[in-house]
């Protein structure tokens, strides 16, 4: 009788309810063939459900983000400083220029090697790569078809997370004039990963203008990276 009042009662709620209720349950991404698996509908359904979720998301405390096939719920960039102040997170290590200039590339050329990261920055980026992988902003995602099979990188949901975007679609366009600037945010904290928190909107990337030489072909323009103290007028 029991398992039949509970049957009944998974058919009354709404398919959206049931998958933000697994998100929010979830300590780590999900994908939607596993939503899909433990809901026992198909993946459209559950694909239908986010979007709804998305949708209906402007007026919440937490919104979906998005990278591939997985998914989780992260808290809005605008409640950043009251999430801090709530859980006394306390400021943690900003990222080092070099950081800052290879987590771009990786970011735009995604996924790449270090030898062509090295290629762009002009310098040895062994160490640099270690310390992102090490605080979870870049991941080895496979290795190229090439001798040795060096590693490919590729950036994480951390890094989304660092840098408040919803998906990797929100990153600036790489135009031939234009060089986007990864901004870091004036709010990241020790423990915001845990929390699944974002930093503020005002604190999000920026695009700021620069002159592409004439000697520099389009494709071989890098992402620059500038300190957030800069004046990028």
């Amino acid at each position: 009788m029991a398992t039949d009042e509970q049957s009944l009662l998974e058919k009354q709620t709404p398919l959206p309810a049931l998958v933000e209720g697994l998100l929010f349950v979830a300590d780590e991404p999900v994908t939607v063939a596993r939503l899909a698996e433990a809901l026992e509908v198909e993946t459209d359904a559950v694909e239908a459900a986010l979007n709804e979720i998305s949708a209906d998301g402007a007026n919440r405390g937490v919104r979906l983000q998005r990278r591939g096939d997985r998914v989780q719920l992260v808290t809005r960039p605008e409640a950043a400083a009251y999430i801090e102040r709530f859980m006394g997170l306390e400021n943690s290590g900003r990222l080092s220029q070099a950081a800052l200039e290879t987590l771009s590339i990786v970011a735009y050329r995604q996924p790449c090697t270090r030898a062509q990261i090295e290629v762009v920055r002009g310098v040895n980026c062994d160490s640099v790569l270690r310390n992102l992988l090490s605080k979870g902003l870049i991941e080895e995602s496979g290795r190229l078809e090439t001798v040795g099979h060096p590693f490919l990188y590729s950036t994480t949901f951390a890094f989304l997370q660092h840098f408040g975007l919803r998906s990797l679609d929100e990153l600036p366009p790489l135009e031939p004039t234009q060089t986007p600037t990864l901004v870091e945010p004036d709010t990241v904290k020790a423990g915001a990963s845990d929390a699944k928190m974002l930093p503020a909107e005002s604190d999000m990337m920026a695009v700021a203008p620069s002159a592409a030489s004439p000697l520099t072909p389009p494709e071989a323009l890098a992402p620059t990276i500038v300190p957030p103290s800069l004046d990028l007028q």
